[in-house]
């Protein structure tokens, strides 16, 4: 039986719930997947073959499952930057994932996007300014409305974007117009190196809408996710705005320059690994359920495992963009003399001459 914490809400998400025997191998595949992802990433990382940020989302895994189970083919979904394990569950392969990372042509945004910027259909990405998607969330959600798509937005953050003034004008807004909207925070008790008792006087997230009703979930249960996901889309179309707290934990630190170790324990980490992986807790349903065998696990696991090797081999191997496809994808439409900032195109040559003959 799951369990749920009510903000405002006579009734919550079903306590009971089924599951099959196909709907276990790929929850089991999807969270084996993004795990392995996550570790590829960080290969790719100390190779010294991703630039920029890389934030891994190892440890969280059940939240991202357990929602994308539930969402339907017109929902959309916009993150923050830990956002690997997302972009491939709204349908990036591995190797665009990994490809995008190392910069190759072969990535999802063409190697132009990076860890923070990722897309896909319904999939509006991540975003590097943190708090920043819950605005941009809002607007999808009014577009839905306008058009009436019967789409619900999920707009997620952590909570250490869940401070900002933003995300509580987007509350007023989502519930002054009735919009069908999830807020979800993953909750995964730190902000960067801030815990979540250091930050906010409040850490019951899901109350923190005030107005707007709220749902707790243990998100290290993909069931208990996608069960309170369902209810949130419910909700959503029919009263408008919830708020949805995923309490969650990451094992790695905020991003590969950050081991981690600083701000909390070793033997704390390795606690919530032994009592609370969601892996493990999710293998142990499909045992205990006898809905999969330990040798059908056994198989999902080296399917996972070929295939990140081969994604890892083509985000090392593929071919990089161009110069001449610098300006590519700035403005709708082609332009094969675009200006930007003085700069013809990519002929920094002629930037060069301009600013010499300046000092002249």
């Amino acid at each position: 039986m799951l369990d749920y914490k009510l903000h405002k809400l006579e009734m919550g998400p079903d306590t009971l719930v089924a599951l099959t025997e196909r709907e276990a191998a790929l929850y089991y595949r999807q969270l084996v997947a993004i795990r392995r992802l996550e570790a590829a990433a960080a290969q790719l990382y100390r190779e010294q073959l991703v630039r920029g940020f890389c934030h891994l989302y190892t440890g969280q895994e059940a939240c991202a499952v357990g929602l994308c189970a539930a969402l339907r083919p017109q929902d959309n979904l916009i993150a923050g930057y830990r956002i690997h394990g997302w972009a491939y569950l709204m349908g990036v392969t591995a190797a665009a994932v990994l490809a995008e990372l190392t910069g190759r042509a072969s990535g999802c945004a063409q190697g132009k996007g990076g860890s923070m910027h990722m897309y896909a259909p319904n999939f509006y990405g991540g975003n590097g300014i943190v708090g920043a998607q819950i605005s941009l969330g809002t607007g999808i959600a009014l577009a839905n409305k306008y058009r009436k798509n019967g789409a619900v937005c999920f707009a997620l953050y952590g909570d250490g974007a869940a401070n900002q003034g933003q995300i509580f004008e987007c509350y007023n807004m989502a519930q002054l117009w009735k919009l069908p909207i999830v807020f979800v925070c993953e909750n995964n008790n730190y902000g960067m190196g801030t815990s979540a008792w250091r930050a906010s006087s409040n850490t019951n997230y899901y109350t923190r809408g005030d107005y707007l009703p709220g749902v707790w979930v243990d998100g290290q249960d993909v069931l208990a996710v996608r069960s309170a996901t369902r209810f949130a889309i419910e909700h959503a179309q029919q009263r408008g705005p919830l708020v949805l707290e995923l309490c969650t934990y990451r094992y790695a630190g905020h991003s590969m320059s950050d081991p981690g170790t600083s701000y909390r324990t070793r033997e704390e980490v390795q606690q919530v690994r032994q009592r609370q992986d969601a892996i493990e807790r999710f293998r142990k349903i499909c045992l205990e359920m006898s809905l999969l065998t330990q040798t059908q696990l056994l198989g999902i696991e080296r399917t996972v495992r070929d295939e990140m090797e081969l994604a890892i081999k083509a985000a090392r191997t593929d071919v990089e963009l161009p110069l001449s496809h610098l300006c590519n994808d700035v403005y709708a439409g082609s332009y094969a003399q675009l200006q930007l900032r003085g700069v013809l195109g990519h002929n920094l040559e002629h930037a060069r001459s301009r600013t010499e003959s300046c000092h002249e």
